[in-house]
């Protein structure tokens, strides 16, 4: 039982393998994937031209074009694809190939990629013969390539804006932050040096030593969690844990939680200030969504190669949007919340070569897992 788990577990968190393959290029080049592709189609079909028309990410709304011809060509079509666009962008169905026009004995071949466009896209052949259905059929799957690829280029360009605004934004509230949390440092440690022993003074040492992981993490944020930065040791991730449960105690209290958690320790090699703030990050996500007197299960699995930890809360779990843009920068469902915590939780997991991810439980709630790997690769 536990080996099928332990599949389980990698399966949930390998990359899906659906539009990238070994042959594509790296990382994100829309013209070199589109030349590849007809220069694929020109050797392969009775093709005397070919055209890609698609909207460069980076270029905003210019049209880009990728020309293909057979160098043993003896003559070209003498009718244009801007000739022509006004005569499908409207009519004909995406990723379905349609004989549009012809010039003597070569037949124009138009495969609509998005229409909706402001400069439609669109894949174009000019071929010697009309072609046959099973060539048809594979040039709409060449065709259902380049618009995973091409959108997957555009959400990456869009994401990519996000990251440089954010890097922006902390970059401009650092030094903002810096004097402030300095001052309440220094007005914390003479609190302590004033007060008695007991509860009070207990408080302002928490206050103290957040201050300092608070001034630490502003230090990962502007130098973007880069994994030459780790900190790594070995530590006990369950007194992580429960260092971050008693930063949320007031909370806790006020909605009458109920943390459950193994006894149990278990070490790691890890950064110990990026760790905790991904249980920071997690569990007061999972702590705002629960419902009054509801109860938050933390778990863990160690494997041979990797340990596999769950939080698990009884809320109302995530909608389909909400699945897919959890880890999006910004996106948040929380009043007042930033649509970060989630983003940087997974940058730091993934800066530990593990993996993070979300799903919603059968009988209600959201659960989010992560894994972190056993091995010392981290510290060598």
């Amino acid at each position: 039982m536990k080996g099928s788990r332990q599949n389980l577990a990698v399966e949930k968190h390998q990359p899906s393998s659906g539009i990238y393959s070994s042959h594509m290029p790296s990382p994100f080049d829309p013209r070199s994937i589109c030349q590849r592709q007809v220069e694929q189609l020109g050797a392969q079909l009775p093709i005397v031209c070919a055209w890609i028309v698609y909207q460069d990410p980076k270029q905003g709304s210019r049209q880009s074009v990728v020309h293909y011809t057979q160098k043993q060509a003896n003559s070209y079509p003498t009718l244009s694809y801007l000739e022509i666009e006004d005569r499908f962008t409207e009519s004909l169905p995406i990723k379905t190939l349609f004989e549009v026009g012809a010039v003597g004995s070569l037949k124009a071949m138009v495969c609509l990629l998005d229409q909706y466009c402001s400069e439609p896209e669109y894949l174009l052949l000019w071929a010697y013969e009309p072609l046959s259905t099973f060539q048809q059929q594979w040039v709409q799957e060449q065709a259902q390539f380049l618009i995973n690829y091409l959108n997957l280029c555009r959400e990456c360009c869009r994401q990519q804006s996000e990251i440089q605004l954010l890097e922006q934004v902390v970059r401009r509230t650092e030094h903002q932050l810096r004097n402030p949390l300095a001052l309440i440092g220094l007005y914390t440690a003479n609190l302590c040096r004033g007060l008695p022993a007991g509860i009070m003074k207990e408080q302002a040492l928490v206050i103290g030593e957040t201050v300092k992981e608070l001034s630490t993490i502003l230090t990962d944020l502007l130098s973007c969690g880069q994994q030459e930065k780790l900190r790594v040791a070995v530590y006990d991730l369950r007194e992580i844990l429960s260092e971050s449960i008693k930063g949320l105690q007031p909370w806790i209290e006020q909605k009458q939680l109920q943390f459950i958690y193994p006894d149990s320790a278990f070490t790691v090699a890890v950064d110990r200030c990026q760790i905790k703030q991904v249980f920071d990050n997690l569990l007061s996500n999972a702590v705002h969504f629960s419902p009054v007197g509801g109860t938050i299960t933390c778990q863990w699995q160690i494997f041979r190669h990797e340990v596999l930890f769950e939080i698990c809360d009884q809320g109302t779990g995530l909608s389909e949007e909400d699945l897919k843009q959890a880890f999006t920068a910004f996106y948040t469902r929380r009043p007042g919340g930033t649509g970060l915590g989630l983003v940087i939780a997974k940058k730091i997991i993934l800066d530990h070569q593990g993996s993070l991810w979300v799903q919603n439980l059968p009988g209600g709630g959201a659960q989010f897992s992560f894994t972190l790997p056993r091995s010392n690769s981290l510290t060598s």
